[in-house]
């Protein structure tokens, strides 16, 4: 008998019916009831209405009747969680079962149920059940933790799952191990920078027990993890891979691909020099080319990690070759990821075997394949100098088939040739303009133009072949156009007197009839150099052209280490970091590949969190690539223009004066104009140093903050941390941090070139932020930064720029320039750099602005893990411009009172509570500008922790 049955629509009253079934002493009708309802379930129809009369089914002994409850009661009780609660009773009961398929059922199942009002009740049970006898409950139960930790995680962590967890890391079964495993590193995921899985060698080793008798979905979890982990030396990462090079041989192509995972990046660690260096790099070739002989959905997965593995480290398949030639039954997408693999493979050794298998591929039926078979044999050309002679005829021979879309390719090729050996195969231009009239994409007719312009002096009907390219003008896409523009220039500076007439009509086309404003301006720019200086216009539009290699569709090297870290998942399918198509949290993680040991190389070191962040929190402030930022595409990013703003800009700072309620106001003397937010023009007599500074305050100068201050200040400098990655800047890299000197702010910036082109034209500019921040002078990079080269430079910033209040408070938008693109980023400032040195108030005012300030002003935060002494705190804050202004001892805790002033006059008001021998402080900060406190409370943290 099937169990179509139970979908056959019953007769009126359904419901009625089945709650009499389900209400049956008969064992067997209540099991044909909860059937009916599931079945219904599945369906669609609501059954929700019979919630409590299948609650009561609960308690019977029959397994198969109990799963189906609980299936009901996962999809219901979202939507009756008060009915839902009726069923914890049973839940506790049956995690006490003798039978551990029901106790590992009933914990499953209280994961399933994501209701609050349920979860606090399901913790009991869930201890208990992580420490039953039976692994396959506690497997089970581990799972759950994760599942919890996903409804509330606060509860997870106050009732202490987490360590009970990690506890299981050492288990003795190894099915639990993988489940511990799988749980932490999701609930790490959700929770980046904490280091639940704080690995050691110790586990690291109980890991690799485990490894050998998991399922193999356990055995990904544990490679996965073991990944993450970072090895004390050369020798301990030797030993994993030892451990690991098993794996290679599964059957199961996920678990191939985690293994070559944590041996790509275990071999980072190792020396070159080693036996075992080339002997794992032997190992790793068969199984991946093993993953070829799958079905194509597994070679193509295969095939786009084995791209970046092949970019990584080419050694490791340059002896299979043949085993990426393509079969003529292979899907599109194989065909064209083995044609990629195949260039990059291509050296002076197999090139003849390779051109030999794309001038084959070149005569195929699928266009797009031939299109890229076409292309191949121009990237082999530039790539392999040796075999250019041989690649550019292959092509010729291409062109004289006459097949449309072969001759086109073979002409956008063979302008790169041309660009990259020059003056050496220029004897084929003749054959590629007996073509001219075909070319019909604009690929195709921009690359033919180019060669024209180009080789202009060698053509002499080069002004004729011009000139009917120019007819359908307006027709052309706007690749098109520019090229024929720029072609017609460089054919008027070659033969002036003949091509004056078509050298006006092209300007006249782009510039008069033409609406697109990149050809406009381009126009513009040539009519007039060539009107005001022909000498220059040679020297611009003629000048030698910088080489082209092939590497340019190489990934970006930090990207290309990232990539590797993620190989088996989507990110190395996609070819992008799991930041670009993750949202929330967990695509947040960037991860790198270890540092080298025993080699010079460098590699990139791991995004730290800004500048400023308390650690473990990464705060998002860089907006997306897309986002204009705020003001700063408006920049002209010209050296930064010294001395005070426009008195116009009016600051809008919320209902918060962050210029005006100094010391002044607390003194009662408020300059006009400035306690109403309304900031005017300052008198011309007295301009100050900064718009709305207190005029009458009675302090000479305000910003002459070295006056008095002979000492170096020795103000905590955070480690500088990757601000801007490579990946996102075209190549440059730069990392920085901020400091405080004397009185002076600086930003410590340090540029690298990760790019494969000189990097020139250096200028940076700040968006408009809360406390005015801007360059003090331009940005000096004396010298051209060449590829992989590193520069330290030191900006001085002042504080008179324009201030608008930014989220957060201290969020600083940078652009950077230079001869390649415009770059932006964010960054956090730590508050301490602003705590200037005049910042210490006399006790009298002290306790009357204390009192003065509102009590809602008033915040308290608590600063845990810090065993200093009241003393030492003393010393340690005032190095860093917060001054104690009082001591004294209250039931034996050590009170500091404490004040600071910010840059903008702000004064911050601090009582410090220590208790002697307890590492944990009370602070309480006043202030007028409530929203500085907790970023006041961040400068604490970070000056008394380093």
């Amino acid at each position: 008998m099937t169990d179509s049955k139970y979908f056959t629509t019953t007769k009126k009253g359904e419901i009625f019916e089945l709650k009499a079934e389900l209400n049956s002493d008969k064992k067997e009708k209540k099991k044909e009831a909860v059937k009916k309802v599931i079945a219904s379930m599945t369906v669609g129809k609501d059954v929700s209405a019979l919630f409590p009369d299948v609650v009561n089914c609960m308690q019977t002994d029959n397994l198969e009747l109990k799963k189906l409850v609980y299936l009901y009661l996962m999809n219901y009780a979202k939507s009756q969680p008060d009915m839902a609660i009726m069923a914890v009773n049973t839940f506790v009961k049956d995690c006490e079962d003798p039978n551990p398929l029901i106790r590992a059922l009933a914990v499953r199942t209280m994961g399933c149920i994501r209701v609050d009002k349920i979860t606090e009740y399901l913790c009991e049970p869930l201890r208990k059940c992580l420490k039953d006898e039976d692994p396959y409950v506690r497997k089970t139960a581990a799972v759950c933790v994760a599942k919890l930790h996903d409804i509330n995680a606060q509860l997870v962590e106050d009732q202490g799952f987490l360590d009970t967890l990690k506890d299981l890391i050492s288990d003795s079964n190894p099915m639990v191990v993988a489940n511990a495993v799988a749980a932490l590193s999701e609930i790490a995921e959700s929770h980046p920078g904490s280091a639940l899985l704080g690995l050691n060698p110790q586990s690291v080793n109980k890991l690799l027990t485990a490894l050998n008798e998991c399922t193999e979905w356990g055995q990904i979890f544990i490679l996965d993890c073991l990944a993450s982990y970072t090895p004390k030396d050369d020798r301990e990462a030797q030993s994993i891979c030892e451990r690991v090079t098993p794996r290679l041989s599964h059957a199961n192509s996920a678990v191939v691909l985690s293994a070559v995972k944590v041996l790509m990046k275990f071999t980072e660690m190792l020396s070159k020099d080693l036996d075992y260096y080339g002997t794992l790099l032997k190992k790793l070739a068969p199984p991946l080319v093993t993953l070829l002989s799958a079905e194509p959905e597994l070679q193509y997965v295969a095939l786009r990690n084995i791209n970046l593995i092949v970019q990584k480290r080419p050694e490791i398949l340059k002896h299979e070759m043949k085993v990426f030639f393509v079969k003529y039954n292979d899907p599109i997408y194989v065909k064209l990821e083995k044609l990629d693999i195949m260039i990059r493979l291509a050296s002076q050794a197999n090139i003849a075997q390779v051109l030999a298998e794309l001038k084959e591929y070149a005569t195929e039926v699928d266009v797009d394949f031939v299109r890229k078979a076409v292309r191949a044999i121009g990237r082999c050309a530039i790539k392999v100098e040796q075999s250019a002679e041989r690649c550019v005829s292959t092509l010729l021979d291409l062109i004289q088939t006459k097949v449309n879309y072969v001759v086109q390719e073979a002409i956008v090729v063979i302008k790169d040739i041309f660009r990259k050996y020059p003056n050496k195969y220029e004897s084929v231009i003749a054959t590629l303009c007996e073509n001219l009239d075909s070319l019909d994409e604009p690929e195709a007719r921009a690359a033919m133009i180019w060669i024209v312009g180009e080789y202009a002096e060698r053509i002499d009907n080069a002004d004729e072949l011009l000139e009917s390219f120019l007819e359908g003008f307006h027709d052309e896409s706007t690749q098109v156009q520019l090229q024929l523009l720029t072609a017609i220039v460089k054919l008027f500076l070659k033969k002036p007197t003949e091509t004056q007439e078509l050298v006006q009509q092209v300007l006249s086309l782009a510039t008069q009839d033409s609406d697109n404003p990149d050809l406009r301006d381009r126009g513009y720019i040539y009519w007039r150099l060539l009107s005001t200086d022909p000498v220059a216009a040679k020297e611009v539009v003629l000048a030698e052209k910088p080489l082209i290699s092939e590497e340019t569709d190489l990934i970006e090297p930090t990207l290309l280490d990232e990539l590797i870290c993620h190989i088996g998942t989507l990110a190395s399918v996609y070819h992008k970091p799991p930041s670009a198509f993750v949202e929330g949290g967990r695509g947040a993680v960037h991860k790198s590949l270890p540092p080298r040991t025993a080699s010079s190389e460098s590699t990139e070191s791991p995004e730290t969190a800004p500048a400023g962040a308390p650690p473990g929190e990464q705060p998002d402030v860089i907006p997306a690539q897309g986002d204009l930022l705020g003001d700063l595409l408006n920049l002209d990013l010209g050296p930064p223009v010294s001395g005070p703003p426009l008195a116009t800009s009016s600051v809008q700072m919320g209902a918060v004066d962050l210029l005006g309620g100094g010391l002044d106001s607390l003194m009662g003397d408020e300059p006009e104009g400035i306690g109403d937010n309304n900031f005017g023009a300052p008198p011309a007599a007295a301009v100050p140093a900064r718009l709305g500074a207190p005029i009458s305050s009675g302090l000479s100068d305000l910003f002459d903050l070295t006056s008095g201050v002979g000492t170096l200040s020795g103000s905590y400098v955070a480690p500088k941390a990757v601000w801007l990655p490579a990946m996102k800047a075209k190549g440059l890299e730069i990392s920085g941090t901020f400091t405080r000197q004397v009185g002076s702010i600086s930003m410590d910036l340090q540029l690298t070139n990760k790019a494969l082109q000189a990097m020139t034209d250096f200028a940076i500019q700040f968006n408009r932020n809360s406390f005015g921040l801007a360059p003090a002078a331009p940005l000096q990079v004396h010298a051209p930064l060449s590829p992989n080269q590193t520069v330290e430079i030191s900006l001085p910033l002042n504080t008179v720029g324009s201030v608008m209040k930014m989220e957060p408070l201290n969020n600083l938008q940078v652009a950077v320039k230079n001869n390649i693109d415009v770059f932006y980023f964010s960054t956090l400032y730590p508050l301490h750099v602003l705590f200037v040195e005049d910042g210490k108030m006399d006790r009298q005012m002290f306790l009357a602005t204390w009192k003065d300030i509102p009590n809602e002003n008033e915040a308290q935060f608590q600063i845990r893990d810090c065993p200093l002494s009241a003393e030492a705190v003393s010393s340690k804050l005032q190095n860093s411009n917060i001054f104690t202004i009082a001591k004294r001892t209250v039931e034996g805790q050590d009170m500091l009172y404490q004040s600071l002033k910010l840059t903008n006059s702000i004064w911050v008001l601090a009582e410090l509570r220590i208790q002697p021998g307890n590492p944990s402080f009370t602070l309480s900060l006043k202030c007028r500008a409530p929203e500085v406190s907790q970023h006041v409370y961040q400068a604490y943290e970070i000056i008394l922790k380093n």
